[in-house]
């Protein structure tokens, strides 16, 4: 998918019906916020990476086989891949992106194409992905994410 304007490469959201808690931007705010990420992650940034998620945050992800429960866990694991695998992230992109705003708390659903590459070679990845942010002042932090392998089975 060619990337928008800003980079970020993301499809448009789909939001949930306007709550008299949230405001009508909201929906909009965290697919920015969500494309952002998802841009940074795909330059290999990690310092604009990380920045996008709480220091509570935890993290589910199928190649690990524990949950992560915290930025810092998630960041010391990343530093490990790439000082014992050569770790890289090449590109990333997402579609069928969707995002639900319940009050503070917003979740993002979407697939992902990743590549990646470290000593063994490059791989594609194809992996679908949750990630529920939370208003924490005037900004949207991710607090989990949660990430699968896209189903191989048609639709």
């Amino acid at each position: 998918m060619p990337p928008d304007p800003d980079g970020a490469g993301t499809a448009a959201a789909t939001a949930s019906s306007a709550r008299p808690d949230q405001g009508p931007d909201d929906a909009a705010t965290v697919a920015r916020t969500a494309a952002a990420l998802v841009a940074a992650f795909g330059r290999h940034d990690t310092a604009a990476y990380f920045q996008h998620f709480a220091p509570e945050a935890t993290f589910v992800f199928y190649t690990v086989d524990h949950v992560l429960t915290s930025r810092a866990a998630y960041q010391s694991l990343w530093s490990t891949w790439e000082q014992q695998d050569g770790f890289r992230v090449r590109s990333c992109s997402s579609s069928n992106v969707a995002v639900t705003v319940l009050g503070d708390i917003a979740v993002v659903t979407h697939d992902v194409s990743t590549t990646v590459s470290g000593r063994g070679g490059t791989t594609d990845l194809s992996e679908r992905e949750s990630i529920v942010f939370q208003r924490q002042g005037t900004r949207w932090l991710a607090i989990h994410e949660h990430l699968s392998p896209r189903s191989v089975l048609p639709p």
